[in-house]
């Protein structure tokens, strides 16, 4: 499995890239492992921030439907476009075609709650 050394993550599974004030946000290759085939993800049309530790949408896989929750508080910029038709794109490239949301950070001192690659695959058992 794959963990970037300049992401950070969730307890959660989530990933974020930060570039400037900006935060990219997916899951990580563990969460889609145990996931299995992604068939949609559902992000609300309404929303315009999210909150640190709060839902942000769903995705959904054959198996089941899994919160997404937000790693930082931000702006919502952009909902990635690509997943509408090709949810799977979270599967075979999570960290990259695959990310999920982009939003304006908030406070990018939230970051220093989040977990580097070494702790998060000591969380995950790996």
């Amino acid at each position: 499995m794959n963990f970037p050394e300049n992401l950070k993550y969730t307890k959660d599974h989530e990933w974020i890239k930060t570039e400037d004030n900006i935060g990219i946000i997916g899951i990580t290759d563990y969460a889609q492992s145990e996931l299995g085939d992604i068939v949609y993800v559902d992000i609300s049309s309404e929303l315009t921030d999210v909150i640190k530790g709060e839902s942000f949408g769903t995705i959904e896989a054959v198996k089941t439907v899994s919160e997404m929750y937000a790693p930082c508080s931000g702006k919502l910029l952009e909902i990635n476009p690509k997943l509408n038709d090709e949810p799977q794109l979270i599967n075979t490239d999570p960290y990259g075609e695959g990310w999920i949301i982009k939003i304006e950070l908030k406070d990018k001192n939230e970051l220093n709650d989040l977990l580097d690659a070494k702790v998060y695959r000591e969380q995950i058992g790996q």
